[in-house]
């Protein structure tokens, strides 16, 4: 029997961060961040370069501290939810095969996005959609606390020792880390700090993530 076929071994489960992990968002969020900009009448690559290394709040104090961060916010979420309806979006190289290959209930979504933007880009990219989504508004603190993962491992009823987080970012890798679990890196050219694996791209390590569920 495949590893891809085997029922998950009692209490492993894997936790797949999204954007930049499973599915390429970066050319989208690049777009709604200078679209925001722009209206705003702020420099766009200025704009970009914060927002790539801080939460939306975090980046309106930064770039627009004069505005209301709550109507900042408003116009983000509006381009975004647009972006979700008409930008293009595609998956990595092995997501399908991976996510489709997982047992059912062996894996999670823990994303700092929203789970109705995430379900409408699993739609466009035709991905399987698992029972369990910690999004933004789960949890009071996102990555690179430690919350969205336990609240994922929660849900389950597995031990943070049982889980393998999945994760392209510093943050989340970070983020995986504190919440005490392993911790693998993809779509990467080099390995985040901290982490316990590092695969160069999501197909390379399609292999070893099935085989870790299935207690290979």
């Amino acid at each position: 029997m495949s590893a891809a076929h085997q029922p998950p071994r009692p209490g492993r489960r894997v936790l797949f961060d999204v954007d930049g992990t499973l599915i390429d968002a970066l050319d989208n969020q690049r777009r709604v961040w200078e679209t925001w900009a722009v209206r705003h009448g702020l420099d766009p690559e200025e704009v970009y370069r914060v927002a790539l290394r801080t939460r939306p709040t975090e980046t309106f104090a930064a770039v627009a501290p004069d505005r209301d961060p709550h109507t900042c916010l408003t116009v983000l979420h509006e381009l975004e939810d647009e972006d979700v309806r008409s930008g293009v979006y595609a998956a990595f190289d092995g997501a399908s095969e991976l996510l489709y290959g997982l047992p059912p209930g062996s894996w999670a979504l823990v994303t700092s996005n929203y789970a109705h933007r995430v379900r409408g880009r699993f739609l466009r990219t035709r991905l399987p959609m698992p029972e369990v989504i910690v999004d933004a508004a789960a949890v009071e603190q996102g990555k690179p606390s430690p919350a969205p993962y336990l609240l994922a491992a929660g849900r389950f009823g597995v031990t943070p020792e049982h889980c393998l987080v999945v994760e392209d970012a510093p943050s989340g890798v970070q983020a995986g880390l504190r919440a005490g679990m392993t911790v693998w890196n993809v779509n990467t050219p080099v390995a985040a700090d901290g982490a316990h694996r590092h695969f160069e791209s999501l197909r390379d390590a399609v292999g070893d993530i099935l085989a870790f569920v299935s207690g290979g």
